[in-house]
């Protein structure tokens, strides 16, 4: 299979200082890993384990301590952004919150127009926003709408056609269903899966629920205090965990789902 992401002994290490002391604060600690082109590679954890910081870490959105990032062959762990800038294309994030992360003052679409490469002319711009928003199930007389006249599954919708909007070929995709009803849940990761097939897409998909990461991922990382302590397919991870911290993980998600 085609590596399209290797990664390296990564380490993000943060300085906290308060009045009188600086402590160190290690969010990503020596992960590697690799993600396969066309998989979606799923990192689950409990919160402040470090998956967002992993994700956003990868695609240069914070920047590395220590480590090795490869896209494609690439080393991007030290590329000045002057260069990194054409690469930034070829991967997008879809955040949690689609209510944070959608300007409240631009409509859906010009939301979705916004990123697009500038050499489109404004015509050809609008009618791949409008193709886009159609592809995640925006109808066609809601466009000119903002965000806050759309549903909660409604914005992240939006949120999916902006990411797609500079065709990327990989997406990070943080706890996207975490706000969402069950069956709106349901709706979204199956939008996902058929992107996927329809545009060739990766993605690294970061969740804490049990049941969405084995709906949806290929392959799962278990990340504990920084760390990926088990690596392996989705299903193998799930039924025979190897590690006792995806044991637990595990079994907790069982008991609150055996509540009356």
């Amino acid at each position: 299979m085609e590596i399209l992401w290797k990664i390296e002994n990564l380490k993000k290490i943060y300085e906290v200082k308060s009045e009188f002391t600086k402590k160190k604060v290690v969010a990503i600690d020596g992960v590697s890993f690799e993600i396969y082109k066309g998989e979606t590679f799923g990192i689950i954890g409990e919160s402040g384990s470090g998956k967002t910081t992993l994700g956003k870490t990868i695609i240069r959105l914070i920047e590395p301590t220590e480590g090795k990032i490869f896209f494609r062959n690439t080393d991007i762990s030290e590329m000045k952004e002057t260069h990194l800038r054409p690469l930034r294309k070829k991967f997008q994030i879809i955040f949690q919150d689609p209510y944070k992360s959608l300007n409240p003052r631009i409509n859906a679409l010009r939301t979705v127009m916004e990123g697009m490469d500038e050499k489109l002319k404004m015509k050809e711009k609008r009618e791949k926003a409008e193709y886009l928003l159609s592809l995640v199930g925006i109808k066609k007389e809601r466009i000119n709408n903002f965000p806050h006249q759309f549903s909660g599954g409604e914005r992240q919708r939006i949120a999916i056609a902006r990411a797609l909007s500079t065709d990327p070929e990989f997406i990070v995709c943080d706890e996207p269903t975490s706000n969402l009803d069950l069956s709106i849940q349901a709706q979204i990761l199956n939008l996902f899966l058929e992107l996927r097939e329809k545009l060739n897409l990766t993605y690294l998909f970061i969740t804490h629920d049990i049941k969405v990461m084995k709906y949806i991922s290929d392959r799962v990382g278990v990340m504990y205090k920084g760390k990926i302590v088990e690596i392996g397919k989705t299903e193998k991870v799930i039924n025979s965990p190897s590690h006792p911290y995806t044991e637990k993980l595990i079994s907790s998600e069982l008991k609150i789902h055996q509540i009356p």
